[in-house]
């Protein structure tokens, strides 16, 4: 398998596209507002971008062409848990096989049913099923768990939509992943800078950068035409990451003809046994994400855009504005806490605890519709 992340030319355009001039700027913001998307090269020089004024036309288009596209419309859905049991030593995770201080977990599939009970009796119609990297969480404990969640009923609720965020799998656990009913297979490259991604995962399955990097292939090459990618910004630059992303979005589209469903943009939190997640490596600010969330609304504009709880409140609905289209509410990160409502300690730290209805009505006050 061949690295499709060419590091030197991302380093090369970044170089290349620094301080840029007023008018490259304002000409790349106008093409973008036509919808055709932009190249990584045009991309890099919004990223390179500092000056407040400039930002804000930046941010200016972003939501414009938001409003374009998906109107005042926004996708909740919630991340149920099914394991926090891991093989993978990942620094920055609360779930990595060497964090002890977290108690582990694997929901037994007749315990599976309690999550998606308590949470659409919340009102939630979509999950997104998460599990670390453990063994028993194979394609059959994973064909059990998806039906037992689409097989649950509260009153006249159910869960329409499941979207599954797991380890990597063969052609042929991926084509019984998909006769499931699953919407989206997620998975994130958490950063596409090699050096770093093998300093940050010393053991384990997800130590093969490679394997990671095509896992949406095999997906694709299953018949799971409905992908995510994403990167945890904090491990390294985020222009590097931004700009990887879309090279790998270029990548699915040239040998798939389609390109990923969604991009996500969590920002790493601190989580317990970690020191890494307390002090990232390369830290991202509310203003960066601000315009990392800006630019790829900008060069990708039908590809959604995710957005967790790690981040607070306030911040989420000002980002809400600038590209985001999905986002996720009422948030736990531990299996079984939301039938058990217990708020341990999970992957990461929650940041916006607001509950699903809070998000509603003040989603609702502001415009939006949920």
């Amino acid at each position: 398998m061949k690295n499709f992340i060419n590091e030197d030319k991302i380093f090369d355009l970044l170089e290349k596209t620094k301080k840029p001039s007023n008018h490259r700027v304002k000409t790349i913001i106008e093409k973008s507002l036509k919808l055709k998307g932009l190249s990584p090269s045009e991309a890099a020089v919004l990223l390179n971008c500092e000056d407040d004024v400039v930002l804000n036309n930046i941010y200016t288009a972003a939501s414009q062409i938001k409003d374009l596209i998906y109107g005042n419309r926004l996708v909740l859905f919630a991340p149920l848990y099914l394991s926090n049991r891991c093989v993978n030593n990942c620094l920055y995770c609360g779930f990595r096989q060497g964090a002890f201080n977290t108690k582990k977990r694997l929901l037994k599939v007749k315990d599976v049913q309690n999550e998606p009970r308590a949470l659409v009796s919340q009102g939630h119609k979509r999950l997104l099923l998460v599990s670390a990297e453990d063994p028993a969480v194979d394609i059959d404990y994973l064909e059990e768990a998806i039906k037992t969640v689409y097989d649950t009923k509260e009153g006249n609720g159910d869960i329409r939509r499941v979207n599954i965020n797991v380890a990597p799998m063969g052609v042929k656990d991926f084509k019984r992943l998909k006769d499931t009913g699953i919407g989206t297979y997620q998975l994130f490259q958490e950063t596409y800078h090699r050096d770093s991604y093998n300093q940050l995962h010393t053991s384990g399955p997800k130590s093969d950068y490679l394997k990671r990097l095509y896992a949406c292939d095999l997906a694709q090459s299953a018949g799971i035409d409905d992908v995510g990618i994403g990167a945890l910004f904090g491990l390294y630059n985020y222009k590097f990451e931004v700009l990887a992303l879309l090279y790998h979005t270029m990548h699915l589209e040239e040998v798939f003809g389609v390109g990923p469903h969604t991009i996500s943009v969590p920002r790493l939190e601190p989580a317990q046994g970690s020191n890494i997640a307390s002090n990232p490596p390369c830290p991202v600010s509310d203003t960066d994400l601000k315009k990392i969330i800006a630019v790829l609304r900008l060069a990708v504009p039908y590809t959604g855009i995710i957005l967790s709880t790690r981040e607070n409140a306030d911040l989420r609905d000002e980002l809400f504005y600038l590209g985001v289209s999905q986002i996720s509410a009422g948030s736990r990160t531990m299996p079984g806490s939301y039938s058990s409502d217990k708020e341990a300690q999970g992957q990461f730290t929650v940041s916006d605890k607001r509950s699903l209805s809070e998000v509603i009505e003040e989603l609702a006050v502001s415009g939006f519709i949920p």
